[in-house]
């Protein structure tokens, strides 16, 4: 009783009637105003997950989900049960609903990431041939169609030729008799064809009068001759209506035979269409989904900017006043809420707020707050909220209240009964009564002490204590809230004892909280300030309102010193509250502030390095098409060399050739100062006088000479005679003062290309032998040079490979590449 008593207190009917405007069929209208409230948190966190893929589904479809079709057969079905002849709309309403239940389950299926949806209409059957049966035997004006059986569309074909010749007959009549008739007209009067008679000339045509008109000017006539063919056209019309009947009959049991099914159907259609109404509403409030909390894992409770969605509704559709949002932040801890201040100020509308989200999060609502939603699944909400006097059975307010009240503590009693019984404690639950005003608050000490299990409640109690006397008052509601605060999750209490405000420095399970009133203006903010007890501003608002200085002196007389230090001490709190709120504003500003500009440098940022990997990428690509056009220049030079037997001057210009593709496709290096070339021992150089390239043995000395050696000969040359690879020529000796030896820059770096000149082949020969004919070779080299000598027993390559290792101008050697002979063939690169 209790449950449906609150319900009605938070106007939990009036939000489900705003609800049911969003369903799109009469079935989710009829759920949603009878929305049921679920029993357990997996139902609440099902009937949310459907809400939030309904939601997500909305945003992907252009004209949202459709439940264009869908109809409440639900009678017809249980009409069809009972053997029943369903009518033409009926049936057709049917096949209208398993067309519009299969677009339902089309649309969902083609979507991914809906896993419930998609399991929830996984069984659902619609029948399509028993559709299309209906369609073939029953058409859109829900009358019953001429291809339905064959034996109806005889009969309808009698029907149409008796017409003819009943409408023929009497258009012969009205032709032949057009004196004696009021006007040229064929009409019926109950399934007899007649035709307008002047009364005073009935004799003219006689017959069988079906009618008169209101002045009785008019006889409708059916001539003596057509009725024959109208008594043979009634007896058709009969069997018509008897093969119909057959026929809607046949379509009935073909219903009947799959009703649990359609019932099924039914269910499905009316679930989507109320998580979709649900999903609607929830967007039209601007809600977010909630999240369950267990305050026994220290989670916090936490609405920001929490909103009364009837009065968002009255905003919206009736011109109220715009709704001020309130921050309910409850510590794990907090057990009790007790929330002070004037009346009209809020305090009542932040209970029903609360209450309302609640239920709403429990029935798969989201909740009108700024993300993150978090609040506990209560098992029940209870809610003592207003005035219940009543003249009729002699009850003031006080009793009212704690008839109320006693409800709500006996529900708690049930329900930790039921709960310590399904956990198997076997422990015996004590009745739920007030003790006696003198023993109560050292029984709840011992309470306190040894803290039974919390039922998991919230209780919402408006002027807890009220309407008695003061001190009695303030005991009772001091009692009940320490009660409470064992036995209840969670417990909001407004009031206006002051002793209450100290409850919270007793005992941590309890906080103080009260609705802001504005004294400038003598009006509340309806703002709720959290921490601050609300502080009494009779006196104020009496001197404001013009009450005599010295009256309002006296009562703060009366009142106490010790009350008004109390006031100063709130009114000191809310002043540093407001300077704290200001300075969090203004930090609130920077921090937007400095959001906004680090997207700002994040967009450019990501800007810049697009660009840039989009030019690398080009860059690459470029390198690429150069690198291939160069690969394809070098294989025509190594062609040409390759046909023929090429000579020294082919070979230099196949040297040039390389050079200059180096020179084009290598990025350009900064140009260095040249510097003289001045050779040292161990340099090779060129002798273009004998066209040879010999190495230094002697460095030049003050006469400008040096030694070299080419192959097995040693010779002198002047200084002028000789360059370097590259083509300097040699600075001359100053013999006072001989100049440094120059840093010889690197040669290019042309590409290592495989061509007769710089290939031997040893194969056969003695080690002693090969030994000659590479130091003549390697002597002669200008880069790698490629040494065959096969595979064999291996002695050769061994005799090779030894005298490289121990031969000065030879860098490093390996064996050559698999397309050059592998392990067979030896790489010699040269200094």
């Amino acid at each position: 009783m209790i449950q449906s008593e609150t319900l009605e207190l938070l106007e939990w009917p009036r939000l489900c009637h705003h609800l049911a405007t969003f369903a799109a069929t009469k079935l989710g209208a009829t759920a949603a105003r009878h929305l049921k409230i679920p029993d357990s948190q997996t139902q609440s966190e099902l009937l949310l997950e459907q809400t939030k893929e309904i939601y997500q589904l909305e945003t992907r479809l252009t004209t949202g989900l459709s439940f264009e079709g869908i109809q409440d057969i639900g009678d017809s079905l249980e009409r069809a049960e009972r053997s029943g002849v369903l009518a033409g709309e009926e049936l057709l309403a049917i096949a209208t609903t398993l067309s519009g239940a299969r677009n339902l389950r089309r649309v969902i299926d083609n979507q991914e990431d809906l896993p419930i949806l998609t399991e929830l209409v996984a069984d659902l059957r619609t029948y399509p041939e028993l559709e299309q049966e209906i369609h073939r035997c029953i058409d859109e004006r829900a009358q019953v169609t001429d291809r339905a059986s064959q034996k109806l569309g005889e009969i309808r074909t009698d029907l149409r030729r008796l017409r003819t010749q009943i409408t023929q007959k009497l258009q012969n009549i009205l032709q032949a008799k057009s004196g004696a008739v009021q006007e040229q007209l064929i009409t019926q009067r109950s399934d007899r064809f007649v035709i307008p008679v002047k009364a005073p000339q009935k004799d003219a045509i006689p017959g069988i009068v079906h009618d008169t008109s209101t002045s009785g000017a008019t006889l409708y006539v059916e001539p003596n001759s057509v009725v024959p063919l109208g008594n043979q056209l009634r007896q058709i019309i009969r069997r018509e209506q008897a093969e119909e009947e057959t026929i809607r009959r046949v379509l009935t049991e073909q219903v009947a035979a799959v009703k649990p099914d359609l019932e099924r159907l039914l269910a499905i259609a009316t679930t989507l269409d109320l998580a979709t109404a649900r999903s609607r509403y929830s967007l039209w409030l601007g809600a977010n989904p909630p999240r369950f909390i267990q305050r026994e894992d220290r989670e916090m409770i936490t609405l920001r900017n929490l909103r009364h969605p009837l009065l968002v509704w009255q905003q919206q559709h009736e011109q109220g006043q715009p709704v001020v949002p309130v921050d309910l932040l409850i510590s794990p801890q907090i057990r009790v809420v007790t929330i002070t201040g004037p009346n009209t100020g809020g305090k009542t509308v932040t209970l029903k707020t609360l209450g309302l989200a609640a239920l709403m999060a429990k029935v798969g609502l989201f909740v009108p707050a700024r993300e993150p939603v978090e609040i506990p699944w209560f098992d029940k909400v209870l809610a003592d909220i207003g005035d219940e006097q009543s003249l009729q059975q002699s009850l003031s307010t006080f009793s009212g209240h704690i008839r109320r009240i006693s409800r709500i503590l006996e529900a708690l009693g049930n329900g930790e009964a039921e709960e310590q019984g399904s956990r198997g404690a076997g422990e015996q639950e004590t009745g739920v009564i007030f003790p006696s005003l003198s023993t109560q608050h050292s029984a709840l000490s011992t309470q306190h002490s040894t803290l039974s299990t919390q039922y998991s409640a919230l209780v919402l109690l408006d002027e807890v204590g009220a309407g008695t006397d003061p001190v009695e008052g303030s005991a009772l509601a001091i009692a009940l809230l320490q009660y409470l605060a064992n036995h209840s999750q969670l417990t909001i209490a407004t009031t206006h004892f002051g002793e209450l405000k100290a409850l919270k420095y007793e005992d941590d399970r309890f906080e103080n909280a009260s609705v802001e009133f504005d004294e400038s203006t003598l009006s509340p903010t309806y703002r709720l300030l959290w921490g601050i007890p609300g502080r009494s501003n009779a006196l104020t608002i009496a001197l404001r309102l013009g009450l005599k200085p010295e009256v309002v002196q006296q009562a703060k007389t009366q009142v106490g010193e010790a009350t008004d230090e109390v006031n100063q001490v709130i009114a000191g709190l809310e002043a540093q509250r407001r300077r704290q709120e200001t300075k969090a504003a203004e930090a609130q500003v920077l921090l937007q502030q400095a959001e906004r500009l680090y997207k700002e440098v994040s967009a450019k940022a990501a800007s810049l390095e697009e660009r840039e990997s989009s030019l690398r990428a080009s860059q690459e690509v470029a390198v690429q098409q150069a690198i291939a056009q160069a690969k394809g220049e070098i294989a025509q030079v190594i062609r040409r060399l390759q046909k023929g037997t090429p000579t020294a001057q082919e070979a230099q210009q196949a040297t040039n050739a390389l050079n200059q593709i180096g020179q084009q496709y290598q990025p350009a290096t900064p140009a260095k100062p040249k510097v003289g070339f001045m050779p040292k021992v161990g340099d090779r150089i060129r002798v273009p006088k004998l066209g040879q390239i010999a190495e230094v043995i002697v460095a030049p000395d003050q006469d400008g000479e040096l030694s070299v050696r080419f192959g097995l000969m040693k010779m002198t040359v002047k200084l002028e005679d000789v360059e370097s690879l590259d083509g300097q020529k040699a600075e001359p000796v100053v013999k006072p003062k001989p100049a440094p030896a120059a840093v010889t820059p690197p040669p290019q770096n042309v590409p290592d290309i495989r061509t007769s000149q710089n290939t031997i082949d040893l194969r056969g020969k003695r080690v002693a032998d090969a030994e000659y004919i590479l130091d003549k070779a390697i002597s002669e080299a200008t880069g790698p040079i490629w040494i065959i000598h096969g595979y064999g027993t291996g002695k050769l390559r061994q005799g090779v490979h030894a005298f490289l290792q121990q031969h000065s101008r030879v860098n490093n050697y390996e064996p050559a590449e698999q397309a050059d002979g592998g392990s067979g063939v030896t790489v010699a690169h040269i200094k």
